[in-house]
């Protein structure tokens, strides 16, 4: 099931993102205020739930979408900013 490949943080780390990211940043907000599961209810039937590996999460793919399409920024850009911005780790559910 799709909804059993989403991240689960463990991270004793995670009370870091609360120090470091303002409640007043935009990601935050969005990521506060927005329901993202409408997704996995949309793509559930584009996945096959009993062969392959595990993809990445949908909710991460189209988080990474808007944060694109927010930040006009290239897929090499992108990625390579979702690993030292916190803001963008804190959206992404990305682990310290």
């Amino acid at each position: 099931m799709i909804s059993k490949q989403e991240t689960l943080n463990l991270s004793p780390y995670m009370v870091l993102y609360d120090l470091i990211i303002p409640k007043d940043n935009m990601l935050r907000q969005i990521n506060e205020l927005v329901d993202f599961s409408f997704i996995i209810d949309e793509l559930k039937s584009k996945y096959c739930l009993d062969n392959g590996r595990n993809a990445i999460p949908p909710i991460r793919m189209f988080k990474y979408l808007l944060l694109k399409a927010i930040h006009d920024l290239s897929d090499a850009d992108l990625v390579d900013r979702s690993k030292y911005d916190m803001s963008f780790k804190y959206f992404l559910d990305i682990l310290l």
